[in-house]
């Protein structure tokens, strides 16, 4: 099984005020309105950070999204290492319903199983021009039915924007040779296909230098990246970026 090389991770954040997106991580506040676990599954000061590839999918999606519709492209969560995902586990609100850990139409991934802790997948919610949420029919993190792609029960104008999103996703993974899945379940969430993301091994705060770690830190003798290394990937994602605008 393949590794994935913490250089290959990006911090969205490096491009707020360039790019029309905002970071809302919602985990990483245990008070946030929309955080259902009630508990910080990352440290405060956590980062949000994601695979090359995938920031590359994004930052296209939401030029395009600004570009015809003027939003803005809000990111809530991306790697979700093996700690954070033990950490959502343990919380009550899980253990009252263990039918989200259920197949075939599981809504939580057991630790190490899913596009999260790779870093390939991403939950987002599109801004209108006041920079209020898109009525998308659910809020994010909305555990039911209504949350599914496969709903109808809604205006007609919330499914346009649940296909705006979708279409916007799909059309920029192939753009740069990447098939975008958009999850059943969720119609926030994007991801690389499983049998891609099954190459690689899972991500643990331990496989990771302390500047990455979601949960903690781990002394393990892995250095953090200096401000180079990453302003030299933002250039290497805004080119490609930019080439597929």
């Amino acid at each position: 099984m393949k590794k994935i090389l913490p250089s290959d991770l990006i911090p969205m954040d490096i491009f707020v005020g360039s790019e029309p997106i905002k970071i809302d991580l919602v985990y990483a506040d245990g008070n946030h309105p929309r955080n259902i676990f009630e508990k910080d599954l990352y440290q405060k000061t956590a980062r949000f950070w994601t695979h090359k590839d995938l920031a590359a999918v994004t930052l296209i999606v939401a030029r395009n999204l600004s570009k015809k519709y003027g939003y803005t492209l809000e990111l809530q969560d991306s790697l979700r290492t093996m700690e954070a995902q033990e950490s959502m586990q343990d919380t009550n609100i899980v253990r009252a319903h263990p039918e989200w850990m259920e197949e075939p139409d599981r809504l939580l991934s057991p630790p190490g199983a899913g596009a999260h802790p790779r870093a390939m997948a991403i939950d987002v919610a599109p801004l209108n021009k006041d920079g209020n949420k898109v009525d998308m029919g659910t809020p994010f993190d909305h555990m039911d039915i209504q949350s599914h792609r496969t709903c109808k029960n809604f205006s007609d104008e919330i499914l346009d924007n649940r296909k705006i999103l979708e279409s916007s996703f799909v059309n920029a993974g192939k753009l740069i040779g990447r098939e975008i899945l958009p999850i059943a379940s969720e119609w926030w969430d994007f991801r690389f296909y499983p049998d891609d993301t099954a190459q690689y091994k899972p991500l643990s705060d331990r496989d990771l230098p302390p500047q990455m770690q979601l949960t903690g830190h781990f002394e393990n003798n892995i250095p953090d990246f200096d401000q180079e290394h990453f302003d030299k990937l933002a250039q290497e994602i805004i080119t490609i970026v930019d080439a597929n605008i």
